[in-house]
């Protein structure tokens, strides 16, 4: 299901290597996780193109109702549709994800496409590279077509830069066709002064290793990071889980696993419960909620000792790495 990184690097401004750890992980992707799973799901129960616009509940079930005037009526609702969620909008109108004062900067390169001195450093290593109110970090993850042989594989990184909301942010998530997106610019959209910015701070403040890393990345993109947290995920038969719910920060590697970690347990909740959903519900929600509390403490914490310690503004080089 990925590749095996059996060690982390932390590197020095100069590109050495400042400090080993073993440290065993497999590192996945995105498309291998969706890949997998979308085969196992029959493509008649597969619906693209739904926008859901309502939300309709009696004792007894609970309808979708589409911008198309389709409806599904069932047993049980889960809204597992991410930070944007239109479920938790539709229940918990006042309850926003906030902007936590940076982004993360993004990128993908295919093994073959970085020289190989620098692809041997990054290759099956989880490295790091940290300064003042920064820092980025790489793994290796499957191809674009899920190959885990080695040379088909691709560097995954991601760069934490800090940014003023009001002054700066609006600029960075405006895309090249000028629409401004609500949190995240994907690859082939960024716009070029922000790439160009990008690429230029990275050459002045980024250890070797990354800026030809970045240098190497074709279609860079940007997602801000958030914070989200709800007071209940369950509305009668309806269910928040994953980012519908809680988004905790990218820092603890677990937003994905939460998710996967609310469906197994709903799971069992319903097997439990004899498939009776408010009981199969009421069992299911404290845990969840515990969990997705603590994953955005824990991620609050970690990024403001990452990205706050000297202050809010981004580093400018001249200060002392630590």
């Amino acid at each position: 299901m990925g590749v095996i990184a059996r060690e982390r690097y932390y590197l020095n401004r100069d590109g050495s290597i400042k400090m080993r750890m073993p440290m065993r992980q497999t590192l996945t992707s995105w498309n291998l996780l969706y890949g997998s799973m979308r085969r196992h799901f029959p493509v008649e129960h597969y619906h693209t193109g739904k926008q859901l616009t309502d939300i309709q509940q009696t004792n007894e079930d609970v309808t979708a109702i589409f911008a198309d005037g389709t409806s599904v009526t069932a047993a049980l609702l889960v809204g597992a549709d991410g930070p944007g969620s239109t479920v938790r909008q539709l229940l918990l109108p006042n309850y926003h994800y906030h902007y936590a004062g940076y982004v993360g900067y993004r990128g993908l390169v295919d093994e073959s496409d970085l020289d190989p001195l620098t692809a041997d450093l990054f290759t099956e290593r989880f490295v790091f590279f940290q300064f003042p109110n920064s820092h980025i970090l790489q793994y290796v993850v499957p191809g674009e077509n899920e190959s885990l042989v080695r040379g088909e594989r691709r560097f995954n990184w991601v760069w934490y830069v800090n940014y003023d909301e009001t002054t700066e942010l609006p600029q960075i998530l405006t895309d090249k066709e000028g629409r401004r997106r609500d949190y995240s610019v994907p690859p082939g959209l960024l716009a070029p002064i922000v790439e160009q910015e990008m690429r230029s701070y990275a050459d002045a403040v980024l250890a070797p290793p990354f800026q030809k890393l970045v240098a190497a990345t074709k279609e860079p993109f940007v997602q801000a990071i958030l914070d989200l947290g709800v007071p209940q995920t369950i509305f009668g038969r309806v269910a928040l889980v994953g980012d519908a719910a809680f988004i905790p920060r990218p820092h603890t590697a677990a937003s994905t696993s939460k998710a996967a970690a609310n469906a197994i347990a709903l799971v069992d909740a319903l097997l439990e419960q004899n498939h009776h959903v408010p009981q199969a519900l009421d069992t299911w929600e404290p845990e969840q909620l515990a969990y997705g509390l603590h994953l955005m403490k824990h991620g609050q914490a970690l990024g403001e000792n990452s990205q706050f310690v000297y202050g809010t503004k981004r580093f400018d080089g001249a200060a002392t790495t630590r």
